[in-house]
């Protein structure tokens, strides 16, 4: 089988296409056919060497996919062959094939294909368990998503829309703002063209916004904190913008307002129940049209380079996805 493979920490570009033996299935395992492996921005830290996770060299990148039921190991129930599934591996699904434990499956459901179902678990999963658990968003409350138009921003501003906020989408462009409007999100700030605080400022009123989804960091985090309402909640998901940054304790003091982190992969393995049960809802929720799982473009795993490049320029609006 082709296999994309990181043998050293790098760049995008260091990342070659290589022939392995395919896998087997051990206990426990289901081999699967890879149709589409999603793309997230954290793929860029993984072959970097600068992500929480550390895989073993060489190893190919890509947290989830979509694909076909090959084989299944010894012990393995609730799946046969030939079945169609999502799949969260943490990495090594920019590959044709897989062997990966049954419980980390789920059928696809009918109508999606496997480009959309590719990236819902993902991008979605982390969106909704940091809105829903960690966020607690009610329904009337102000929701503000920085790096709105990106694939955990996207996600996030149709599952706020979706849980009754009012959506205020924060990116770089007009055009990005644009998109995200057509996905839910009321209205928008510009921070290349403006100033982030006031135009978060002039949007959340005297009350404030309630909770801010930060999945890029970097300068634009203290500015969104600053535009918090009394008790509001800030959630940290990413630094996708570069710097990690640092904000002053003194504004939780006066704002009475909590930062909290959102460390989504961590949590599926903490609490495997709770996920399952959000992915379900998820699931249903695309089935049913409700969510978009937006694809912007695919690429063949020798353009892998080109695909990681777009992330980190932030060309992208949606999802990318390689066809193994």
């Amino acid at each position: 089988m082709k296999a994309l493979l990181c043998t050293r920490p790098g760049k995008p570009e260091d990342l070659t296409v290589a022939d392995l033996p395919d896998p087997e299935a051990g206990p426990g395992e289901a081999v699967v056919r890879i149709e589409s492996a999603a793309l997230n921005f954290f793929d860029l830290l993984i072959i970097a060497g600068k992500y929480q996770y550390k895989p073993a060299y060489p190893f190919s990148p890509g947290a989830e996919f979509a694909g076909i039921v090959e084989s299944l190991g010894p012990g393995v129930t609730g799946f046969t062959v030939g079945d169609r599934v999502i799949g969260y591996a943490g990495w090594g699904a920019a590959r044709q094939k897989i062997a990966i434990a049954a419980k980390r499956l789920v059928r696809m459901p009918a109508g999606l294909d496997p480009d959309r179902a590719s990236g819902i678990i993902v991008t979605y999963g982390t969106s909704y368990y940091a809105l829903k658990n960690r966020g607690e968003l009610k329904r009337g409350e102000t929701l503000a998503v920085l790096g709105a138009s990106g694939g955990t921003g996207l996600a996030a501003v149709e599952l706020g829309h979706l849980m009754g906020a009012h959506v205020v989408a924060c990116a770089s462009s007009d055009d990005k703002i644009a998109f995200a409007k057509e996905h839910g999100a009321a209205a928008g700030v510009n921070y290349a063209t403006g100033d982030l605080r006031e135009g978060l400022r002039a949007l959340g009123g005297e009350h404030g916004i309630d909770v801010v989804y930060d999945p890029i960091g970097d300068r634009y985090a203290e500015p969104a904190l600053r535009s918090l309402a009394w008790l509001g909640r800030y959630l940290v998901v990413g630094f996708a913008a570069g710097e990690i940054p640092r904000l002053p304790l003194n504004l939780m003091l006066l704002k009475g307002c909590d930062v909290r982190g959102v460390f989504w992969g961590s949590w599926t393995e903490r609490d495997p129940e709770g996920h399952r049960s959000n992915t379900a809802e998820l699931l249903d929720w695309c089935a049913e049209g409700k969510l978009s799982a937006h694809v912007h473009a695919a690429y063949p795993l020798s353009e892998a380079a080109q695909a990681l490049g777009d992330i980190a320029g932030r060309k992208v609006m949606g999802k990318v996805v390689l066809k193994p």
